[in-house]
């Protein structure tokens, strides 16, 4: 076993201990509840190098972490932080250790998939659902162009499903936008793991209605009404036990709730509007897909105060036509998305019909920023009946400039 020091120093005088504390050589000193007795104890403690198994020291560390990030939000002075004590106690969810994943996104929708699907019988959910994420994020920090491209273009795919799709889209988007609204780090990751699994209450009615022609039976409206609470109770039985997290899940339609945590809020209103432009964005049986371009705009136009903050950050985070979604040249010819340009509106984009409606074989990815290469109008996804090459258009983004990459 390996064993890490403790913070001593970082211990009161009758403080309780939330973890077994070790010798260096794997000696039991003292059992986890136990308080430190006095600083003769503190003294004898640190003559042994009293340490803890690897495990628990880390998940008392992120227990300190969320600590400080606790009182920093509340107004604490820095003072106040640097003499705070470690916690005595650890979430359960702090000994989450994350299911490693190779892959890529469709990888990652496939194993989402079934866990949404399988809800309060999904088996060791917690730790899958930190494996995802882990990678989630690691691929959106490699390439946020080549994911968005994915997952939009994964959103027109029926035979994927939808529910997946949208968790992982909605907590793409999501982070991205965070970033530009100042939300810190502990914010983000209760953000990015309710976006994953806000909809665990509904999944396989949420690919059902995807799919349906009808509107919602009364049956089904009140799935969607109680899935909130559902999915809070489905992540409670799984372990899930961050206050934060579930608050977010439990009001992602009702961000203003007064019933809410008030310091969530910026949060809350970032999901909300982002489930409902990925909803837009997606087509369904019963409608077509919505213009990114004018979903987005309905977001920030008419918005206020703080509302239109987050719509205009949304905006600048995937553009107008984002990757992955489909345009009309003033040429004639239909392209496709696949990274933001230096403005929302200027993505850069490859032709794949040219203008007598043949399919274009040869990619070349186009600025469009000058009139003769302009967007015209954006596409809806049903229009366009032709399968996109994803590893053509890697090789053909290779090729532009690395001043045109936009974070």
């Amino acid at each position: 076993m390996k064993y890490i020091p403790i913070p001593l120093a970082l211990l009161a005088v009758g403080q309780i201990i939330p973890v077994d504390v070790w010798s260096s050589e794997g000696t039991l000193l003292l059992r986890k509840g136990q308080p430190l007795q006095s600083e003769q104890h503190r003294h004898k403690l640190a003559s042994h190098h009293a340490s803890a198994a690897e495990h628990d020291a880390q998940a008392w560390q992120r227990s300190y972490e969320r600590m400080v990030h606790t009182l920093l939000r509340d107004g604490a002075s820095i003072e106040a932080v640097t003499q705070a004590c470690m916690p005595t106690e650890i979430r359960e969810s702090d000994y989450v250790v994350a299911k490693h994943f190779q892959g890529g996104w469709l990888d990652l929708q496939e194993v989402l998939r079934g866990i949404l699907h399988q809800g309060g019988m999904a088996i060791n959910p917690l730790q899958r659902l930190a494996g995802i994420e882990q990678e989630a994020l690691a691929l959106l920090q490699a390439d946020p162009d080549a994911s968005l491209f994915a997952l939009f273009q994964a959103l027109a795919d029926d035979a994927l499903g939808y529910c997946a799709t949208h968790a992982l889209l909605c907590a793409v988007v999501a982070e991205l936008t965070a970033r530009k609204i100042g939300l810190d780090v502990l914010q983000r990751k209760s953000l990015f793991g309710a976006a994953l699994s806000m909809n665990i209450g509904m999944a396989r009615e949420q690919d059902s209605l995807a799919r349906q022609s009808e509107e919602p039976t009364s049956a089904q409206r009140a799935v969607i009404e109680q899935h909130p609470q559902r999915g809070v109770e489905i992540l409670q039985g799984f372990g899930m036990d961050d206050p934060d997290f579930l608050d977010i899940v439990r009001w992602h339609h009702v961000p203003e709730s007064e019933e809410a945590l008030a310091h969530n809020l910026a949060s809350r209103r970032l999901l909300n509007l982002v489930d409902s432009f990925i909803a837009q964005t997606a087509g369904r049986k019963s409608r077509s897909s919505r213009w990114a371009v004018r979903a987005v705009k309905s977001m920030v136009m008419g918005a206020q105060g703080d509302a239109l903050g987050v719509g205009s950050a949304m905006a600048q985070a995937v553009g107008f036509y984002p990757p992955g979604s489909y345009v009309r040249l003033i040429s004639g010819e239909i392209a496709v998305a696949v990274q933001r340009g230096e403005r929302a509106n200027t993505p850069w984009v490859i032709c794949i019909i040219d203008k007598l409606g043949m399919p274009v074989s040869r990619y070349v990815c186009i600025e469009t920023v000058s009139v003769a290469q302009s967007i015209k109008s954006a596409v809806n996804f049903e229009t366009v009946r032709l399968t996109v090459n994803a590893a053509k258009v890697r090789t053909a983004r290779e090729k532009i400039p690395r001043r045109a990459s936009h974070g």
